[in-house]
């Protein structure tokens, strides 16, 4: 049988984005026969503790959907504190150095960057190694955190730069998620072999149905990482409600403020539902008119993988982060775009959104274009061949 190993920082039971498109890869590769092998810090995120059934132990293994897991130990933190986050991302480091040593890998290694230290770890250390080593590159680091203003162009940062530039270098197949990261790769790398591997679901598409809501309001809802670089806090300030109702799901940083924002503001039609389970997410779902993929600015090559997946749903978007993401909106006509970073286009794209054009013809429609041109078992039979 063919083998393979999977590294990554993120992995189930942790939710959001990550986890989940790894988790997809990692059933995928099975069902594609693979014998695939994941390698994982104890679960611990968003919370930035290790969960309870995890606690105190240096390394757990298991055997989940056929798939070998072994979550190895790590300094837990969500903290604020960069030299916090650098300790976490080291500790994994360590952990995956003493692994290794003392355990035989698979011929084939896919690893998940960013985090940029955690892949340069699997570069450096399986480099000269009896190993076909694959990057999986979801965003690009350091140019994201330089977007973001997490980073500054200093020495620090040209010393990411040359991490980055080694990654690539070292892997023998880089994936990317999107034409720009790759167009980026090559750049640096004119002769490495790529291959785009976008983040598409895997899951069964529930059935379509009408929504009705007797104030009269589009019921516009975000489901995901309350971060940052999302600016759901600043969202809730921005929004003209005069129209709708604006629905959040989700954990992270920003969770307290957008709370508090709520509490403060009892007038405003804003509610918000907490973390869910992903299968609990997508029944509520259905429930809405729209979804709104929001980035506080323009992050070059991210595409978010929530347009994926809502499409699946049939779920119309609005699509305010600008980049390769605007480009398949309006390609599978997925629903409407507001010039990312601004908030007045934004209020006007949604005043001129009919309700009552919003039926459930309209979201079939875009489930339908979703399942014909995001099929993820046929990219993953594009993906075995290159492997």
């Amino acid at each position: 049988m063919k083998t393979i190993c999977i590294i990554t920082s993120y992995f189930p039971p942790e939710t959001g984005a990550a986890s989940n498109r790894m988790a997809h890869m990692a059933h995928g590769l099975t069902k594609q026969g693979y014998n695939v092998t994941v390698i994982t810090p104890l679960p611990n995120y968003p919370t930035g503790k290790v969960f309870k059934p995890f606690k105190g132990q240096f390394k757990h293994t298991s055997i989940e959907n056929n798939i070998t897991i072994h979550r190895l130990w790590i300094y837990a933190s969500n903290s604020k504190n960069k030299i916090k986050r650098l300790i976490a991302m080291l500790s994994y480091s360590f952990s995956l150095v003493w692994f290794f040593l003392f355990n035989k890998l698979p011929y084939k290694i896919i690893v998940q960057s960013p985090p940029l230290l955690v892949a340069f770890t699997c570069m450096l250390f399986l480099r000269k190694s009896n190993h076909k080593l694959i990057l999986n590159v979801s965003d690009l680091w350091p140019i994201a955190g330089l977007e973001l203003g997490t980073f500054k162009k200093n020495f620090s940062y040209k010393v990411l730069e040359k991490i980055e530039h080694y990654n690539y270098k070292k892997a023998h197949l880089v994936l990317g998620q999107s034409d720009e990261i790759l167009s980026h790769i090559t750049s640096i790398h004119p002769k490495k072999e790529t291959f785009l591997y976008r983040n598409y679901p895997d899951f069964k598409p529930l059935p379509i149905q009408s929504t009705f809501n007797e104030r009269g309001k589009i019921r516009i809802v975000y489901a995901g990482l309350l971060g940052h670089a999302q600016g759901i806090y600043k969202l809730c300030k921005e929004l003209d409600y005069t129209n709708i109702e604006f629905h959040i799901y989700g954990m992270g940083a920003e969770q307290d403020e957008i709370k508090t924002y709520i509490s403060k503001h009892k007038e405003l039609p804003i509610f918000y539902h907490g973390g869910v389970s992903r299968e609990e997410l997508h029944v509520a779902l259905k429930t809405y008119d729209i979804t709104i993929i929001p980035l506080l600015n323009r992050i070059y090559g991210s595409v978010p993988s929530k347009i994926f997946e809502y499409a699946r749903l049939g779920l119309p978007i609005i699509y305010f982060g600008g980049g390769e993401g605007e480009t398949i909106i309006k390609k599978y006509a997925l629903g409407w775009i507001a010039a990312s970073g601004n908030y007045n286009d934004l209020n006007h794209v949604i005043n001129s959104i009919s309700l009552s054009k919003l039926d459930a013809n309209v979201k079939s429609d875009i489930q339908k274009r979703a399942l014909k041109h995001f099929d993820f078992e046929k990219q993953l039979k594009s993906l075995s061949k290159v492997l």
